[in-house]
């Protein structure tokens, strides 16, 4: 009997030091992969304060031994901020808001309505998906061209009402397997209730989809801010938002700010490209905190993750 005891209670800590031991593994797995992502952003904010005296000391590598803010003021001036800015808040807000509420009709109809074609409408959305958007730029081109709207906003604008924005095809599956999880109970109530469609789709559907659509809206804000290879072929330089200033960055620099001899006084440094950068996703940063938790919920009430 003591043997048994002894036996179970073994048995028993050995499993407690298996379960401790995972523990620990993850742990330094999660720390790890923390690590990887947060060092490209420490390393950003501790050059991005350091002058060149710290930039050339080798003794100095992660803390500045002053909060140098020259960096700043010339990366803003260079980035042209006052005006780039609102460029950039044009281009990536409007067409966000535009694809969230199109995506979000387009999947509704293909998730809740049987209707000719759907097949081949669902095809050309997968297709969508997988075809390079590089392979369309050529005819949009020509077609932009033609209608007069290559240098305007509405080369950005237009695709996304149309739900033919960056990854537009990506929001309407995971809208479908959104709206298909929603149990039909809900809409024939409101139906019994008098609603028409409409009615129920904005009072009911769109109410329950608050995290898919915040999940919809902040990933296509991001992409359409990060976005400048579009930019510049649809826009070329009538509009400049800070990735294409921060794209530009070097050549701006260096033409507001010409080496006239052999010193390193006018010279760009890493100090000065970190703040650039930094100023330019200091936005998606702060778009991010506010919206943080929906976004989460979003993230796995849609299923993102795989589970």
């Amino acid at each position: 009997m003591p043997c048994d005891i002894l036996i179970l209670g073994g048995e028993f800590v050995s499993r407690k030091t298996k379960g401790l031991i995972t523990k620990i593994v993850i742990f330094i797995i999660l720390l790890g992969i923390a690590y990887a992502y947060l060092h490209p952003l420490i390393y950003m904010v501790s050059i991005s304060f350091m002058s060149m005296r710290d930039l050339a000391n080798p003794i100095v590598s992660w803390i500045p031994t002053e909060l140098y803010l020259d960096n700043f003021k010339t990366a803003w001036k260079v980035l042209d901020v006052p005006n780039s800015i609102w460029d950039s808040i044009e281009m990536s807000i409007i067409p966000a808001i535009f694809q969230t509420i199109v995506t979000a009709l387009v999947a509704y109809g293909l998730a809740r309505f049987e209707f000719p074609l759907k097949r081949l409408i669902f095809f050309f959305v997968i297709a969508a998906f997988i075809i390079p958007v590089q392979v369309t730029y050529v005819p949009k081109y020509i077609l932009f061209a033609r209608l007069k709207l290559v240098g305007t906003p509405w080369s950005t604008f237009l695709p996304a009402m149309l739900g033919q924005g960056v990854k537009s095809s990506i929001f309407i599956l995971l809208y479908y397997r959104f709206f298909s999880m929603i149990p039909i109970a809900f809409e024939e109530a409101a139906e019994i209730d008098g609603a028409n469609r409409f009615e129920i789709f904005y009072k009911v559907i769109l109410p329950m989809s608050i995290p898919m659509i915040v999940v919809t809206f902040l990933f296509s804000f991001v992409w359409y801010w990060n976005e400048t290879y579009m930019a510049a072929v649809f826009n070329g330089d009538n509009i400049k938002t800070l990735p294409v200033m921060l794209r530009d960055f070097v050549n701006r620099y260096t033409a507001m700010f010409p080496t006239r001899d052999a010193s390193v006084e006018n010279r760009i440094n890493e100090g000065i490209r970190m703040a650039a950068t930094l100023i330019t996703i200091i936005p998606l940063l702060i778009v991010y905190t506010i919206l943080q938790r929906r976004f989460v919920e979003g993230i796995e009430r849609a299923g993102i993750t795989g589970e």
